[in-house]
């Protein structure tokens, strides 16, 4: 879905909490022939006000290398983003953020055997960036709803295979990335008992889906989907992060109004925001940007003001968690504050 900067602009706000260190531990670059996002353009988004110090990359099936074994093929988006990594920490001075400070990448781990050497390889092109490997399982029988990249079988969390590529992680000091959509979150809880060593990543709420078959079922959803959070934080080696909620999939429609949402609009939906952090408690929350996806619908500086004024109850201690705290731990990161 393509980014209108014009349309994105009409909203503009002063920026809450400006010295606030904030990490953003999820977002993207990618090259592809339906649109562009480049470390240029994460830049530019970051340099808008909020005092982002670092950032982790997630894996987007971009920079695959071309050729050579398919199951070692994206390895080739981790050297890519190493590189991208270490020029701008050549041109970092104290002040600018540590881009890509952190390495989410892809492998396939329902491999067996051949893992090993996928993961290897990850590290030696990284071997101080690479933190984990996402393996996206989001699927949904509906043809409304597009399945992941990867396009994953239904009920892939439960496999056998994958199940031990999981464990093989933790073997590495890797977390599991989990991308998924609501129906399939009580699935994951299986998996975290299954695997209590790995650390888990809870991507985007679990996908609250608003489209196809889900639109205009929000409030049974959202009902299903608070006893599902509530499971899952009982595992402890779960965490979550807590963004991704304007992707499109989620129905609220922001990127066809004709002028974006506020911070306030946003915020509207701190109900998602404030039931997470109240099951996983902030040491086990991270606010992410989700960009780019997410700026079809929102601008980076609108959007960390959501998040800003959705937790503006909280003390100084709880925000600093979630803020940066909750994504220097996980991703074994730089401390924000010296």
């Amino acid at each position: 879905m393509p980014i209108k900067e014009d349309w994105l602009s009409q909203v503009e706000e002063e920026i809450l909490e400006p010295d606030m260190p904030v990490i953003d531990p999820h977002h993207h670059l990618w090259d592809r022939p339906d649109g562009r996002y480049m470390v240029e353009d994460l830049q530019a988004d970051v340099a808008t006000g909020h005092n982002i110090v670092s950032t982790v990359f997630v894996e987007c099936a971009s920079m695959y290398r071309p050729d050579g074994p398919e199951h070692l093929r994206p390895v080739g988006e981790t050297e890519f983003v190493n590189s991208v990594a270490a020029k701008c920490a050549q041109q970092n001075s104290p002040t600018t953020p540590r881009i890509c400070e952190g390495i989410v990448g892809h492998a396939d781990l329902t491999l067996g055997v051949e893992l090993d050497e996928v993961l290897d390889a990850h590290i030696a092109a990284a071997p101080e960036r690479f933190r984990g490997v996402r393996h996206s399982v989001s699927w949904d029988a509906s043809e409304d709803v597009r399945n992941s990249n990867v396009n994953p079988p239904r009920g892939l969390l439960g496999d056998k295979r994958f199940r031990e590529g999981v464990r093989r992680l933790s073997e590495r000091n890797l977390s599991f990335e989990a991308w998924l959509y609501h129906p399939q979150i009580s699935e994951l809880t299986e998996l975290a008992l299954a695997c209590p060593e790995v650390t888990i990543v809870f991507d985007h709420f679990g996908g609250p889906l608003g489209i196809g078959p889900y639109a205009g079922m929000r409030s049974e959803i959202y009902r299903k989907w608070q006893k599902d959070i509530s499971a899952l934080s009982e595992c402890p080696n779960v965490f979550a992060k807590l963004g991704g909620l304007n992707m499109a999939i989620n129905g609220f429609a922001w990127h066809k109004r004709l002028v974006p949402p506020t911070s306030e609009e946003l915020a509207a939906n701190k109900h998602y925001y404030l039931h997470t952090i109240d099951c996983f408690g902030p040491e086990r929350c991270m606010f992410e940007s989700n960009f780019p996806v997410d700026k079809v619908s929102c601008s980076y500086g609108v959007l960390w003001n959501s998040f800003k004024r959705i937790v503006g109850h909280l003390t100084r201690k709880q925000k600093a968690q979630l803020f940066h705290g909750t994504a220097e731990r996980v991703y074994r990161l730089k401390a924000a504050v010296s």
